[in-house]
């Protein structure tokens, strides 16, 4: 009788230890683990985005101002021109000097920009965020993959036996949804400039 007992004991445990309950509570914790590193992902990309661009345009607003003080200063001196006979003029004079003047105030502003900065940054701005995009968009679609990896390894393994019959008659987990996209539902930001 204890013989028997010791045998009924001993595949009651054996029984138990490979029943899957607690692999399909890993592979449950793995999928909510999983989904919430999408969340984060997503948050990423709603923190990272908006600041980058605000930074490439206030960049950007800045270099297009002092180019344009040059341009605009450059212009001017091409537009007053003194003429030999117009040498002795003094009001002609001076506006020809102010003409000048202006167009090395820009000049000098522009090379106060260069030596700080000693290329132009707002098409480097660019490209940084461009790579920043795309970087951000892979590790959404990674974290979306890894998200319905840990869907398939646990819907799996509640539907497949023995641990079927565990979720049955204990856990009564229902299965997990893998991530589907719909359209407009996860937009990426748009980027105006």
């Amino acid at each position: 009788m204890k013989i028997r007992n010791l045998l009924i004991l001993f595949c009651g445990v054996l029984l138990l230890s490979s029943c899957g309950y607690n692999t399909i509570q890993q592979n449950e914790e793995a999928v909510f683990s999983s989904w919430a590193d999408v969340e984060a992902t997503y948050q990423r990309r709603a923190d990272l985005i908006p600041n980058l661009v605000s930074t490439v345009k206030a960049y950007a607003a800045h270099e297009k101002e002092t180019l344009t003080e040059v341009v605009n200063a450059r212009a001017k001196v091409g537009q007053t021109n003194i003429s030999v006979d117009k040498l002795g003029d003094p009001a002609a004079m001076q506006q020809f000097q102010q003409a000048q003047g202006e167009l090395s105030g820009a000049l000098s502003r522009l090379l106060v920009v260069v030596e700080r900065y000693p290329d132009l940054k707002a098409s480097e701005n660019f490209r940084d965020l461009q790579h920043q995009l795309e970087g951000t968009e892979n590790r959404i679609n990674v974290a979306r993959q890894r998200y319905n990896a840990a869907v398939k390894t646990f819907n799996t393994s509640i539907r497949t036996f023995p641990n079927n019959l565990t979720n049955k008659f204990l856990l009564k987990l229902e299965r997990k949804e893998p991530f589907k996209a719909d359209a407009g539902a996860a937009t990426a930001p748009k980027v105006t400039f």
